[in-house]
């Protein structure tokens, strides 16, 4: 009953926020009524994301369903998020990591890097978080790499050496843990398909001119992300060190279970040249001109015709869909959004009560302010979808540079993740394991995000100076 409860006053809290916004917060001149309904129900929609007393798909259908009622759009319209070819490249990559995981490929890879680096405890933070950062470049969901290939390997491996929750947590397993979390809100920031709301982030820049492309943000993302990587566990070292430093055992058990799968089987190998070949066509794409999206389904419908994909796995794949559905929806939603104008009259507004400040300097508060707003944010795409547009609109308007702005927001949104044990899917997954208390996990979070905010406003920053980025 309580659930009931929870729900009805969820579900009131939001049409009670949609009727504020409508009819007693001020309507700027230039929107018209209509878009003004759009707008209530946009705030609706993100608040539902947050809270959700339904889940979050189902929030976005009903604003969806809604907005030809409300918001003047033909259901046409209403619908055409659907037809996006940024939704079916991210529906192409959950398929491919379907076939990924259930044929073992993905475990493999991990294997093979504990394998070859895991004989200290460091080196299985490196092992994993490497591996995780390769399954990154495919795999949209941060979700199915992390926990589902990654997190066992590090339980295991925890587990081999008597460390398990409680009082045996800091021998090992409270260090991978934590650390190996932390690297995955970086790998998240470093590609395309590193987090399942990176497109639709490059789907709202698109207005802005500046085309964000797979192998455009592989390049932005590689060096501040691989520096990220390479320097999160020695500072977590420090922070919160393992009694155990050494782990030959961690590589020996990589090795009995990589015997244990045997040599690559046929489906693998067909996996493994259609990975390989997806991703490079991506990294080219922009010699030969081939849609990425168009790849992503080629190496699906590979996959289909070898049987190493089948259509039952395509139909339940849950996750996939489920993204297909808000994700469609909140595509539809950004534009019908832009089209209002009411984020230019927000970005105008802001503009001007701080006029006196160059962009530099609104650049550096914004970013911090966005940054550290995550943690109101269970998801990285409610984030996304709340702050990325009118903080790209305001650092627009004070002529900024675009690629600067739309990139800075778009990493720092990913990495922001790390600083609670919610911040985006595989967050409370890892923290469930009770390896790390609530207080540690903060502690850390905030220490690596000041690392990392250094990192990717200097090196970051720099790199994408001399790649012409901005």
């Amino acid at each position: 009953m309580s659930e009931v409860r929870r729900r009805v006053a969820g579900i009131a809290l939001l049409i009670g926020l949609y009727l504020l916004i409508v009819y007693l917060v001020p309507k700027p001149e230039a929107v018209s009524p209509a878009g003004w309904r759009i707008f209530g129900l946009f705030v609706a929609s993100v608040a539902g994301l947050v809270l959700e007393p339904v889940p979050g798909g189902a929030v976005v259908l009903i604003a969806v369903t809604l907005t030809p009622i409300l918001g003047g759009l033909t259901l046409a319209q209403a619908l055409s998020g659907y037809a996006d070819s940024t939704v079916w490249l991210v529906m192409a990559a959950f398929f491919i990591s379907r076939a990924l995981i259930n044929t073992g490929l993905a475990r493999r890879i991990a294997l093979l890097f504990v394998r070859r680096f895991g004989t200290s405890s460091l080196g299985v933070c490196y092992a994993l978080s490497m591996s995780e950062m390769v399954l990154a470049t495919i795999i949209p969901s941060s979700g199915a790499r992390a926990g589902g290939v990654v997190l066992p390997i590090v339980r295991s491996i925890a587990e081999l050496y008597g460390s398990r929750p409680g009082t045996t947590a800091r021998l090992l397993g409270a260090f991978l843990i934590i650390t190996v979390y932390e690297c995955v809100a970086i790998s998240c920031a470093m590609f395309f398909t590193g987090q399942a709301s990176n497109p639709l982030v490059a789907k709202m820049a698109a207005p802005t001119g500046f085309r964000v492309t797979w192998a455009s943000w592989f390049m932005a993302g590689i060096i501040p992300g691989l520096c990220s990587i390479a320097l999160t566990p020695l500072l977590v070292l420090k922070l919160y060190p393992p009694e155990i430093r050494r782990t030959p055992e961690a590589a020996e058990f990589a090795s009995k279970e990589l015997a244990t799968m045997g040599p690559l089987s046929s489906k693998e190998w067909i996996l493994a040249v259609v990975f390989a070949g997806v991703c490079g066509m991506w990294i080219t794409s922009d010699w030969h001109g081939v849609d990425i999206t168009l790849t992503a389904l080629l190496g699906s419908v590979s996959l289909l015709l070898a049987n190493v994909l089948s259509w039952e796995d395509v139909k339940s794949e849950r996750a996939g869909w489920d993204i297909f559905v808000w994700y469609g929806g909140l595509l539809m939603l950004g534009k019908a959004l832009n089209d209002t104008k009411v984020p230019a009259e927000f970005a105008n507004g802001i503009a001007g009560a701080f006029g006196s400040l160059g962009w530099p300097l609104l650049f550096a508060v914004a970013l911090a302010i966005y940054f550290y707003s995550h943690y109101a944010f269970a998801s990285i795409t409610a984030h996304v979808l709340a702050m990325y547009p009118p903080f790209l609109a305001i650092l627009l308007a004070k002529q900024a540079p675009v690629g600067l702005i739309v990139f800075a927001f778009a990493c720092f949104a990913n990495l922001s993740a790390g600083l609670t044990n919610y911040g985006t899917t595989p967050a409370p997954m890892f923290f469930a394991h009770e390896y790390v208390p609530l207080r540690d996990w903060w502690r850390i979070g905030f220490v690596v995000s000041l690392l990392n905010i250094a990192i990717w406003s200097t090196i970051g920053f720099g790199w994408w100076k001399l790649l012409g980025i901005w």
